[in-house]
């Protein structure tokens, strides 16, 4: 099924077009010098999210933007973005719009997903660690405690995913482990990051589908993948490439040829790589850089090469 069809990205093109200077609609940021590279000639379109908020295109065009800072993002099928920003989740419309908003009730909202059934799911970092499925009109239909720290809110979680099988992934920050609860708040499977690797937080948890969770280490700057029984069985860090791109990898995506996406937050020197695609073999075969002052927070992958992503984004 394909959930992010090339139409929709043009339509994003003829949206911008007559919507983005309308007087509610957000403004372009400046140019600022993208370019993707590729020996092989791979191009994406992606949506990234950060200080700056935007899609652009394989072509280095920005086809939208959203003036707040943000956490986490999805495009959705009907051409709306869904994000985390400060502490609210947001359904936004190409010509800017809020047609749907949630103020949490704590410190901050890190995370949100659209989970079907008219719900998205997110997640409140405070005194009282939550995840919560949010209906339509605003209604607090599910609520999962997470056992996490509480001296340090901030970096209590970050990109929790709800799974197939109804439980949800929550990679746990400075307690340094990656948790599956269950919906009625039970751990049922946990996995903890190098021990011996200083500040290596787990930021984004992604469920593969053999079952293994790939999972990036912000300040551990490494990316690892744990098997079904926690053990490591493939990572990458710096000394794996040509030469240091890992900087605070927080977002990442596994695409469908099993290559996978990855942000440096960490990498704020203008003209240098924010974002790139690795293979399992360890090779760089994609690289995005721009001349912005900070690096990519999240990001969703929409096309490859003009061809839409199959299935539902690994991210």
């Amino acid at each position: 099924m394909r959930i992010y069809a090339r139409p929709l990205v043009a339509l994003l093109v003829s949206l911008f077009s007559t919507l983005a200077f309308a007087a509610d609609a957000p403004k372009p940021n400046p140019d600022p010098n993208p370019k993707q590279e590729s020996e092989s000639g791979i191009t994406h379109s992606f949506l990234a999210m950060g200080a700056d908020t935007y899609i652009i295109g394989d072509d280095n065009k920005i086809l939208r933007t959203f003036s707040g800072n943000t956490r986490d993002g999805w495009l959705l099928p009907n051409g709306n973005l869904l994000v985390a920003s400060s502490n609210k989740g947001l359904e936004i419309t190409p010509d800017g719009k809020v047609v749907w908003e949630f103020k949490g009730t704590q410190k901050e909202v890190n995370t949100i997903q659209d989970v079907g059934n008219g719900r998205y799911m997110l997640t409140e970092a405070g005194e009282k660690p939550r995840i919560l499925e949010v209906d339509r009109e605003g209604k607090i239909v599910v609520e999962v405690p997470i056992q996490a720290q509480t001296k340090s809110t901030h970096l209590q979680t970050r990109m929790t995913r709800k799974l197939p099988n109804g439980n949800y992934l929550v990679p746990q920050l400075t307690d340094k482990v990656v948790r599956e609860y269950a919906p009625d708040g039970k751990i049922v499977w946990e996995a903890k990051t190098p021990a011996d690797v200083k500040d290596a937080w787990p930021f984004t948890a992604i469920r593969l589908d053999n079952g293994n969770t790939l999972v990036n280490c912000t300040h551990g700057t490494m990316v690892v993948e744990f098997d079904k029984a926690g053990k490591i069985v493939w990572q990458l860090t710096n000394a794996d490439l040509p030469k240091p791109l890992l900087s605070d990898p927080c977002g990442g995506q596994r695409l469908p040829n099993g290559n996978t996406i990855i942000c440096s937050y960490g990498q704020s020197k203008p003209g240098e790589v924010k974002l790139f695609e690795v293979t399992r073999e360890k090779k760089v075969v994609w690289t995005y850089r721009d001349d912005r002052k900070h690096g990519m927070h999240e990001v969703q992958i929409l096309d490859t090469n003009g061809k839409p992503l199959e299935g539902k984004p690994m991210r």
